[in-house]
């Protein structure tokens, strides 16, 4: 696990009054306008931890990631957490420059697991025993190809295709029922070469531990390198991460107003076809297209190349890994296609034409091109996160969108705060802008027919001379007095029923005020 997820509760001053009003036995509008002394705020605060602290560890507040706070809560009830990292710390060597350095690896979307060096002598970083260990925590299809030997009864095993084949059942079992999955390993590092001075290279790794594919003996002899290959697996985690109710409900909503909801997720793909089902965005699994190849492949009628066309034409969905994205985009980029050029993209355009879209361990790159091919396929793109990863997708829509929990980078990039995190709540604003929409042509429409009678015996009076029936001022009682109100009642006008029922209107024909309007105001 990481180094930096703890458990963490900072309770406001707003929460501290509202504890302060219980106390008191008033109603927290009592106090408003009232500033707790700094004795009374303290007070209250202390209070609030001191109850926060009793609380189950699965109900306690943290601060770190999202998928680590999960493994926190949990590993909590089994160990004590700060006192297991400050018995084990990261370890911290001195550089050449003489500054500190933390063995360490972040996580990143492109590797997707992160690795530390943990000093597993009981001692403080710099003592006499070297008991160094490398650990890795990350995406089961990232860490287990690393691996060569399994832990089984707290014993190192060699990783044999049977237990491989039982390690994968199992992640597949879990990833099938929308859980995440994530795969722990570790390497015991020999104290003979791997001294507390050794000079750990954590900033070059990927220059010889990138490949999955290679084995530590390829780069041991290279200074500053350790073992990022042949590694112990230690086993899998699954953390549950439901999705917020009435979700599937609102993806349905979407569907029925001609919005296409496309998932993209950095879940692995059995993960993220399952929470996709839960939440309507695939309604038809059968009918997907790898579940359509898995099933032309136990009835032994698979045929490279013919079987994947078919089962393209005949599919109602696809759930695309970021790697076959990767792998096609640079298929596409030795070509030296133009930008403009419109089989530049087609492939991903092959893609978002199916009726459900999910795509699985994406990077951010990936998603931009995902954004990009939607709007080249003539379509407004929204896109919501929370993340920094989620940043340059966010910027690059029509219309972004960031949760009001997340990233100070990604909300900067955002359109638009959703500041109760909730999916919800985006078809809520749909809704209510097409009804907006909607009352503004009713009010405008409503305007322009009371004009065609006040302007007409104008237009008489200068042609043919014949007598205003009513004057200036008359005309302008009548607009302020009996035309203003009937027509600013119109904005609170409800929704027609079938609001949500349309296709969205087409941006560059559909305006406010067009032909259609102008010919219903004034025929």
């Amino acid at each position: 696990m990481g180094t930096y997820t703890i458990f963490n509760y900072d309770p406001s001053d707003d929460d501290a009054k509202t504890l302060l009003a219980r106390i008191q036995k008033k109603p927290v509008a009592a106090l408003e306008g009232y500033t707790l002394t700094d004795a009374e705020n303290k007070e209250m605060k202390a209070r609030m931890k001191t109850a926060e602290e009793g609380l189950l560890y699965t109900a306690r507040h943290c601060k770190g990631d999202a998928s680590e706070t999960g493994l926190v809560q949990f590993a909590q009830a089994i160990m004590d957490l700060d006192k297991t990292r400050g018995a084990h710390p990261t370890h911290i060597y001195k550089n050449e420059a003489g500054k500190d350095t933390e063995c360490l690896i972040p996580f990143s979307s492109d590797i997707k697991f992160n690795a530390f060096i943990r000093d597993m002598s009981g001692t403080t970083a710099g003592g006499a025993d070297s008991q160094l260990t490398v650990f890795l925590k990350g995406a089961p299809e990232r860490i287990l190809t690393r691996c060569a030997k399994i832990l089984v009864n707290g014993e190192e095993q060699d990783f044999t295709d049977e237990l491989r084949d039982e390690v994968n059942k199992a992640n597949s079992t879990f990833g099938g029922l929308g859980e995440r999955v994530l795969a722990f390993a570790k390497y015991t590092l020999p104290g003979d070469k791997f001294t507390k001075e050794y000079q750990f290279d954590v900033k070059n790794w990927k220059a010889w531990g990138l490949d999955a594919k290679r084995s530590y003996a390829d780069y041991a002899d290279e200074p500053g390198t350790f073992p990022m290959h042949d590694l112990t697996l230690v086993g899998v985690v699954s953390l549950n991460d439901p999705p917020r109710t009435n979700v599937d409900l609102s993806v349905s909503k979407c569907r029925s107003a001609g919005i296409k909801v496309i998932m993209v997720t950095g879940d692995q793909p059995p993960t993220a076809a399952a929470i996709a089902n839960k939440v309507n965005i695939i309604k038809h699994p059968k009918m997907e297209f790898n579940n359509l190849v898995q099933q032309e492949k136990e009835k032994g009628t698979y045929k490279e190349g013919a079987t994947e066309e078919a089962m393209m034409a005949k599919s109602t969905g696809i759930v695309i890994h970021g790697d076959e994205l990767a792998k096609r985009h640079l298929e596409e980029e030795k070509l030296g296609l133009a930008d403009d050029d419109p089989n530049k993209g087609a492939f991903i355009q092959e893609w978002i034409a199916k009726p459900e879209v999910v795509f699985a361990r994406t990077t951010p790159s990936q998603k931009l091109l995902i954004v990009a091919a939607c709007q080249k396929a003539g379509h407004v793109v929204a896109v919501t996160g929370d993340g920094v990863n989620d940043s340059p997708a966010i910027k690059k829509a029509d219309i972004g969108i960031a949760m009001g929990s997340g990233s100070d980078v990604a909300k900067n990039a955002a359109d638009m705060l959703l500041l109760d995190d909730n999916f919800s709540s985006i078809v809520n604003g749909v809704e209510e802008g097409r009804l907006i929409f909607d009352n503004l042509k009713k009010s405008i429409a409503y305007t322009l027919s009371s004009n065609i009678p006040e302007i007409l015996p104008f237009i008489f009076f200068i042609l043919f001379q014949v007598p205003l029936p009513l004057s200036t001022v008359l005309i302008l009682c009548i607009d302020l007095g009996t035309d203003m109100i009937p027509a600013i009642s119109f904005a609170y006008e409800n929704p027609e029923l079938d609001i949500m029922d349309r296709q969205p209107r087409k941006a560059k024909l559909d305006h406010l005020v067009n032909t259609k309007l102008i010919s219903f105001a004034y025929l």
